[in-house]
């Protein structure tokens, strides 16, 4: 580990550390554009100049240098002053004076450390250039006069993203960054091309001229699109969310957040229920919160009551749900609402036990019906880094392109009971071997992918490679509440309640609940309400306050950043007002007490991080036929109701998925 001084500070840093991090472990600033600790190192704005010695008498760039023993580094010197002043001057010749109109202005790096590095004034008097803006799909804004050519867009489509669809072309002067034929970007993960521009030449095309940052009030969530729990900042102003952001944690999302996250917001605010609603003549119809809770107390259900909940929610409503139905003297709830069906006896042998940070740790990796890149975007990042490390990947269902090199095996899941040599040899070899199960393959390939963890030793000292991919955020919290039957949604079905509850249940197939008595509780006019005969407005997940289980297991808590639309209200709220008139009165009044009470029943909720699954899994019949026709998620873009109502999604859908033309106002 090289040992130097910074500034006359004496450091020690890891072996093939660079001198900026080395300045950076000394407690000194080090301004940059093209330097990014997550990217490979391109040194192109030449910003981190410090001065070493020994080493020649002229400033050198820190971000490329390798720190060595005995190295002496200077950050405040005349010689880097003068530097950073001229560098910054370069910068500034041909960007443009628009800050007052730029949607970075407020939180812009050249905005900062021009002020705080730059000269105040400039030499050169030449006319600025101009670029044409290019076009890069409803995601991002382009303003491409802006742009410093710092090359952080290209590192990461190239090496985060795996889609290379973002370059230069030009050279000198003439240098542009664009996409492909200036086609739209179709990574899932285009819109982190924007927190990583340092000044406004990616912007984030949605929200353009919509606010200011300095107007927005800032709110801790979790991400609710997929079942990886991604740490969100959600920036408000009154009562409408207007930017979600994603918040750094290494052991989940690093800084990464997909599309979905970051842009489904505007769906937030259309299509929303507002008021409860009664079906009468075959028309739902206002009514007042009265007249629908006497209407759902009037069912003579005798017990015969089911519930089936939704993909976005909370632990906290789906307790309240499971309470309700005890008082009302049912089980029958729950949460696989599109009828997979898998044993649940052991949480251990449906969770992604290597977790979503150690997956980028795995040499070998058996893919079994599933879409990563689809079903869990940051997950798919992850794999992506392992293969980067020398990492094979094996995988079984429809071939699809997630970004890295990938052997397909074919469809057949019986090809998991006769693996070929290659794949067996792999394993065999393997240090750090994996396999993940999709969340719909798991009901029919659970045992034998079971018995192939057996096998392989994938269960050792330090490393589990044995996991179940969940595409639902609600899905783990789920589990652990107990909110699953043995035949999963069949049962229901198959016991034709009188009286059946959708919490923000929108997949489900409402015909085998032909007979019952539909309530829909929800905050998006979609098929459940669409189906139901009592609509009962809830919140979405930026509306309340919530714990979330997510496909690891790890527990994490969302705050609430606005209030729910008109009468709407919290959906453990609306549930505790229901059980008084229905004479099942739950035993909470506030959200403390709801969580003290789930709490009591299931302790592992009650703190935030990974909870403890004890490995002993089911012994199922690991005899499997079939073949994976298809992945769970058929559209990325338009998976839940908020997105269907969400403007930006759907023209992501057309444009990205259906390979619709779109033409800008100058075509």
């Amino acid at each position: 580990m090289p040992k130097l001084k910074v500034d006359g500070i004496e450091v020690e840093v890891p072996q093939g550390a660079t001198v900026l991090q080395a300045c950076e472990a000394a407690g000194k600033e080090i301004p940059r554009f093209c330097y990014h600790e997550r990217l490979s190192i391109a040194g192109n704005c030449r910003m981190c100049l410090v001065e070493v010695k020994p080493g020649p008498p002229k400033p050198q760039a820190s971000c490329a240098l390798p720190a060595a023993d005995n190295q002496e580094i200077f950050t405040t010197t005349p010689m880097v002053k003068h530097a950073r002043e001229g560098i910054m001057e370069f910068l500034l010749i041909n960007h443009p004076l628009d800050c007052p109109i730029c949607d970075q202005g407020g939180e812009c790096d050249l905005q900062d450390q021009s002020i705080a590095y730059g000269k105040g004034h400039s030499r050169y008097t030449e006319n600025k250039r101009a670029v044409t803006e290019k076009y890069m799909g409803p995601i991002v804004k382009t303003i491409m006069t802006r742009c410093i050519q710092c090359t952080r867009c290209v590192r990461f489509a190239e090496e985060v993203a795996g889609v290379e669809e973002i370059g230069a072309i030009g050279r000198g002067e003439d240098m542009q960054i664009t996409s492909y034929l200036e086609g739209a970007v179709s990574s899932e993960l285009s819109g982190n091309v924007v927190d990583l521009c340092p000044v406004g030449a990616l912007t984030h095309k949605p929200y353009q001229y919509e606010y200011r940052p300095w107007e927005l009030r800032r709110t801790h969530a979790i991400d609710v699109h997929d079942a990886v729990g991604t740490n969100v900042r959600l920036d408000s102003r009154g009562r409408q969310v207007l930017r979600c952001l994603p918040r750094i944690n290494e052991d989940v999302n690093e800084e990464w957040a997909h599309d979905k996250t970051r842009y489904a917001i505007d769906g937030l605010v259309r299509r929303r229920l507002d008021r409860p609603y009664i079906r009468r003549d075959g028309k739902l119809q206002p009514a007042t919160w009265d007249e629908a809770f006497a209407s759902i107390a009037a069912v003579d259900h005798g017990g015969s009551v089911a519930a089936v909940h939704g993909d976005l929610l909370d632990c906290e409503t789906i307790y309240a749900a499971k309470v309700l139905l005890r008082n009302l003297g049912s089980t029958l709830i729950e949460g696989r609402q599109t009828g997979a069906d898998y044993d649940v006896s052991s949480l251990a042998a449906v969770n992604f036990n290597t977790t979503i940070a150690g997956a980028e740790h795995a040499d070998v990796v058996l893919l079994v019906g599933t879409n990563v890149r689809w079903e869990a975007p940051l997950v798919n990042t992850r794999l992506r880094k392992a293969v980067k490390r020398g990492a094979k990947v094996f995988a079984i269902g429809p071939e699809t392109e997630l970004t890295y090199k990938v052997e397909w095996l074919g469809d057949d899941l019986a090809m998991l009971g006769s693996l070929p040599d290659a794949v067996v040899e792999a394993f065999g070899k393997a240090e750090r071997p994996m396999i993940v199960l999709g969340g719909l393959a798991v009901k029919r390939a659970h045992g034998a992918a079971l018995a192939l963890a057996l096998r392989f030793n994938l269960v050792r000292d330090q490393w589990n490679g044995f996991n179940v991919l969940h595409f639902s955020a609600s899905r783990m919290g789920s589990l652990m509440l107990g909110a699953a039957q043995a035949g999963g949604i069949a049962d229901l079905v198959a016991a034709k309640p009188k009286l059946a509850f959708f919490l923000g249940a929108d997949e489900v197939d409402f015909a085998g609940f032909a007979s019952s008595f539909k309530v829909y509780l929800g905050h998006h006019g979609d098929r459940g309400a669409a189906a139901a005969d009592v609509v009962l407005p809830g919140a979405a997940y930026s509306e309340k306050s919530g714990t979330w289980v997510n496909l690891e297991g790890r527990v994490q808590r969302g705050e609430r950043a606005v209030f729910p639309p008109g009468d709407a209200r919290e959906d453990w709220t609306v549930l505790r007002a229901l059980s008084a008139v229905m004479g099942a009165t739950l035993p909470f009044d506030s959200l403390p007490g709801l969580r003290e009470a789930m709490f009591g029943e299931v302790p592992g909720l009650r703190e935030q991080g990974l909870a403890q699954f004890d490995w002993t899994p089911p012994k199922l019949d690991k005899k499997v036929s079939g073949t994976v026709d298809g992945y769970p998620v058929k559209d990325f873009y338009l998976t839940n109701a908020i997105c269907r109502a969400s403007p930006t999604m759907q023209r992501c859908s057309q444009e990205l998925v259906h390979g619709e033309a779109f033409a800008e106002a100058a075509e």
